[in-house]
């Protein structure tokens, strides 16, 4: 009989319920599950403590149907007997044999009977044999049980390994967040063996099983199974951060400028912790009529699904571009892939799109809602920001919206700085919780005509500025940060 009955809630709980619950708890005394099939109670467990001086508590399952009832969150380890029977194989059948299941079985599993329920003795089963029901012992079905089953020929279906470990794969499948112990005749060590292969966390030999062994292996094979978990969720969690990171790396831009005489550089960093993207995004593509086109935007908020939107923003920006649009045509289409992938109402997007001509010394700027461009002329020239009155609004805020296109004079030797809101937002008290004061574009403005007085330009008068902006913010910061320099030298 078991040596504890489950709780009345327990008893209605799927064979599934276990595989779904999270690690079983380490609060309270240890709790055993034993699954044998002996009546006469040969597997006979001893009284154990546990670290705390507490009886180790002992449930005892005579088939993996009562196993699945007792197998609550508090088991802690699960020691199964290596001969307990194969309870029926028809659940192995192949697809399309279901309709031909014996009577007494739904679905491939076997129903519980008030015969089997009785105490006492079982009458034992082969693999093959159906058990008789009240409805069905006739005289004629009881010749057919009673006649010897035909040879079967060995097939790709039959299981090669024993019923044993047969039995030690459901309960691993039944219970894979638990530890398992198998027990089996001393006389057997290979199989006993064979059985941690296929996933017992450890075995005993019956001839062994005195309480303090038996305690001892308990709580191993509990601390070899927590860590086994927790080695698996850390080399799943690693393997999904390196795909997710060579996925995020092959969706950053790689600008097209080849025939170009311009200088390209820019800073990208997501506000995400440990993230490659984030929901700022640039662009800059020559086309074939020596055109170059830049773009630097920006998708409210920091999560993934605005970093995957300004992905899309992108990718779409490119293929107009290529297609010829420019100016309102192309804003007016982005906002419409906007509005379509977009997963609320309350997503914008800021762009500013700059079209340099090909000779180098003109550019077409369109602003919706998004900074204007620094702007630093040859010769000495002190950088300004570039006029913000001709812009529109911010994509996806206003449905029938228009954007202007602004004509600028660039000359032979410039350089041209386009960046997102989180470069500007920083604080500039080096990162004084209390304080409200921001950088703000004026603040940018002054940072990088230093840089530029000192001769920086390029990568340097980046990175420069980069580190300039995070010393006065005292740290990182916190929003994506996207900035993007052209430069021509004549």
């Amino acid at each position: 009989m078991p040596a504890s009955a489950p709780a009345a809630g327990t008893a209605a709980q799927p064979a599934e319920a276990p595989a779904q619950q999270a690690a079983p708890g380490t609060g309270g005394s240890l709790t055993l599950l034993v699954i044998e099939d002996d009546p006469a109670g040969v597997v006979s467990v001893p009284r154990m403590l546990d670290a705390y001086g507490k009886p180790v508590r002992v449930r005892t399952a005579r088939n993996l149907t009562e196993a699945a009832r007792l197998l609550t969150d508090d088991v802690h380890c699960i020691l199964l007997d290596l001969a307990l029977p194969c309870e029926d194989r028809c659940e192995e059948r192949p697809e399309g044999r279901r309709g031909e299941q014996p009577e007494g079985r739904r679905d491939g599993v076997r129903e519980e009977r008030p015969e089997d329920r009785r105490d006492g003795p079982r009458e034992e089963r082969g693999s093959g044999e159906e058990p008789a029901t009240a409805g069905d012992r006739t005289a004629g079905r009881v010749a057919a049980q009673a006649a010897p089953a035909p040879a079967v020929e060995p097939s790709s279906e039959t299981p090669a390994e024993p019923d044993e470990l047969h039995i030690l794969r459901r309960v691993l499948r039944m219970a894979p967040r638990h530890a398992v112990l198998a027990l089996t005749d001393g006389s057997d060590a290979e199989r006993a063996a064979d059985a941690v292969r296929v996933g017992a966390q450890d075995y005993l030999f019956r001839d062994e099983l005195d309480g303090r062994l038996l305690t001892r292996a308990i709580r191993y094979a509990v601390a070899r199974k927590r860590a086994d978990l927790a080695q698996r969720q850390l080399t799943e969690t690693r393997l999904r951060a390196q795909e997710n990171a060579r996925l995020e790396r092959g969706l950053l831009p790689r600008p097209i400028l080849e025939g170009s005489e311009l200088r390209f550089a820019a800073r990208y960093r997501p506000g995400r912790s440990r993230a490659l993207l984030g929901g700022d995004f640039y662009d800059t593509v020559r086309t074939p009529d020596g055109t170059v086109h830049a773009m630097i935007g920006d998708v409210c908020g920091h999560g993934p699904d605005e970093a995957a939107l300004g992905v899309e923003l992108r990718i779409a920006w490119r293929a107009l571009t290529f297609a010829g649009l420019c100016g309102d045509a192309l804003l007016s289409t982005l906002q419409k892939v906007l509005e379509n992938e977009r997963a609320s109402e309350e997503i914008f997007a800021t762009l500013c799109t700059v079209d340099i001509s090909p000779d180098g010394r003109s550019a077409g700027i369109c602003l919706a809602g998004h900074p204007s461009p620094l702007f630093a002329g040859g010769a000495g020239a002190a950088p300004r920001l570039l006029p913000y009155d001709e812009s529109g609004p911010a994509l996806g805020l206003l449905p029938h919206a228009r954007w202007p296109r602004r004509q600028v004079t660039l000359g032979r030797s410039w350089s041209l700085m386009m960046y997102t809101d989180g470069l500007i937002e920083g604080r500039v008290d080096e990162g004084r919780t209390d304080s409200r004061e921001r950088l703000g574009q004026h603040g940018m403005l002054d940072i990088v005509s230093r840089r530029l007085a000192e001769g920086a330009s390029g990568e340097r008068l980046l990175e420069a500025t980069m580190t300039e902006v995070r010393r006065l913010n005292g740290g990182e910061l916190t929003d994506d940060v996207a900035v993007l320099l052209l430069d021509r030298s004549r």
